[in-house]
């Protein structure tokens, strides 16, 4: 099993910026493929960012140029969010798995952009 745990979510202003920390504690040797979902009320849950066990990452077209997915080591994953908008706001999950990031959730952190 793994066990995923988000932090650095909260309330911001349009335009601005918001890293997320996912670290990962458990059978880590078993995902290679992480990922950030949202869901934001009253719409199904969407992949944002994923990046593959090489590296390859994958963004939706609505953050495409302005979130960037990394990894620093096996098991811290972040989500750097710039120039955030309101349609931004949500609840997002750090995810993990083997070749596709589904297998393993996190509980979510809240981001909410508004002035």
């Amino acid at each position: 099993q793994v066990q995923l745990v988000e932090s650095g979510g909260g309330l911001v202003q349009p335009g601005g910026s918001l890293r997320l920390s996912c670290a990962a504690s458990g059978s880590i040797f078993t995902i290679r493929a992480r990922g950030w979902f949202r869901q934001a009320p009253g719409k199904e849950r969407e992949l944002v960012a994923a990046i593959t066990g090489d590296d390859v990452t994958t963004y939706a077209a609505s953050v495409e140029g302005r979130f960037t997915i990394s990894r620093a080591n096996a098991k811290n994953t972040y989500l750097q969010m710039n120039s955030l908008k309101p349609e931004d706001t949500a609840l997002y999950y750090c995810t993990a798995g083997l070749r596709v990031p589904k297998d393993y959730w996190g509980q979510g952190t809240q981001v909410t952009v508004s002035s």
